[in-house]
């Protein structure tokens, strides 16, 4: 399977989840009648946006996946994202941008740096 197969699939499955999701969570309470802010938090919104959130670490984590070459280090970034989320992803984004040469632009952590 080619990596833009496997990219298909990935993000296939994503949409598909979270399009299932939110019409689960739409069938059992309308969005606009979530009152998580103002009394205990509704758990039909809280599991769609917990699976929102998760997906996005995927999401990231592919792109981690990307730039790393070493099995080890991915598994290490996967286990941090999942249990820390944004802050371990903020810091491998610090982590990239400190690693850029003077005068590189900050596009260039979007690529992988040559083996």
């Amino acid at each position: 399977m080619t990596a833009r197969t496997a990219l298909i699939l990935l993000f296939s499955a994503i949409l598909i989840c979270l399009l299932c999701c939110t019409l689960w969570a739409s069938s059992q309470q309308p969005v606009w009648e979530w009152q998580g802010l103002l009394r205990e938090p509704d758990r039909w919104w809280t599991i769609a946006t917990l699976m929102d959130a998760y997906f996005g670490f995927l999401t990231f984590f592919a792109w981690v996946c990307f730039k790393e070459r070493a099995y080890l280090a991915r598994l290490a970034w996967f286990v941090a994202i999942m249990l820390l989320g944004n802050m371990a992803m903020a810091t491998y984004v610090l982590i990239q941008l400190a690693r850029l040469k003077d005068g590189e632009p900050a596009s260039a952590i979007l690529t992988r740096r040559a083996a």
